[in-house]
């Protein structure tokens, strides 16, 4: 399937970052039906390489993309004849892009297990998905995992602020309404994992959700910290959050750039 790509494996680099790639992206059907999500385009970029250009910010140049759904869509895009697109993408400093087909059904789980276990990655890496932005610092990410030396780190993010709080009587009259705050809602999963290889022992097969049991395992064995970041973060689940990040684009202050 990935015969057409030139790719150069490096194994100097401190951390590699490992990219989900593989899911049907079917809450934003109006772009993933030809498209898978992480090549929907924000500002005329798919979001996986901005995801990338801002690791490379911090020193990481190789990626392991876990694909499935439409993957030769990859395959065309990050072969040699669209090496003139991403020299303007990647600013002509192309990253190493390792495609890694995990199939159509696999779960996240199951996508983390494979790519370790084909890369053969022998030192903590980061995980995170394809379709998510963020400006956290990933070098105090890693500082902060290694000294813990716990199996994984999590980036907790507060969620994006979207709705206002009503508070409505027994008449049904708004007593009460105030525009929510990013600090009135708990901590998510952000993604931006800092693993360590041994993390596919927590993960049973393809089967196997990693936000669910392997996650919860960890929890159990207090294997498992979080990175606590206040600052930006915005996944691209729907249609409206796909907007939302063309905004911010095009504004010029695209809090990830």
């Amino acid at each position: 399937m990935f015969n057409d790509l030139n790719v150069v494996i490096l194994y100097d680099l401190p951390v590699k970052a490992v990219i989900l790639c593989g899911g049907k992206g079917s809450r934003l059907a109006e772009e993933t039906k030809l498209t898978p999500k992480p090549l929907v385009r924000i500002g005329g970029i798919p979001i996986v390489c901005h995801i990338i250009n801002y690791l490379m910010k911090f020193g990481i140049n190789q990626f392991y993309l876990a694909v499935g759904y439409l993957g030769d869509e990859f395959v065309k895009f990050f072969s040699n004849e669209n090496q003139a697109e991403l020299q303007i993408i990647f600013q002509k400093k192309i990253p190493e892009v390792i495609l890694i087909d995990t199939g159509l059904e696999t779960m996240t789980g199951g996508r983390v297990k494979k790519v370790v276990e084909f890369s053969g990655i022998k030192k903590d890496f980061i995980l995170t998905y394809g379709d998510g932005v963020a400006n956290i610092d990933i070098q105090a990410l890693i500082s902060f995992h290694n000294r813990h030396s716990k199996i994984a780190t999590i980036s907790a993010v507060r969620p994006p602020a979207r709705f206002g709080v009503l508070r409505i009587d027994e008449n049904n009259f708004v007593k009460y309404f105030k525009e929510k705050l990013q600090t009135d809602s708990g901590w998510i999963n952000g993604g931006f994992f800092i693993l360590n290889p041994d993390i596919v022992n927590y993960i049973d097969n393809d089967e196997s959700v990693f936000e669910d049991t392997p996650i919860e395992r960890l929890v159990s064995e207090h294997n498992l910290v979080a990175f606590k970041h206040e600052g930006f973060w915005q996944c691209m689940d729907t249609l409206r959050d796909k907007e939302y990040l063309e905004q911010l684009w095009e504004s010029g202050n695209a809090p990830w750039i």
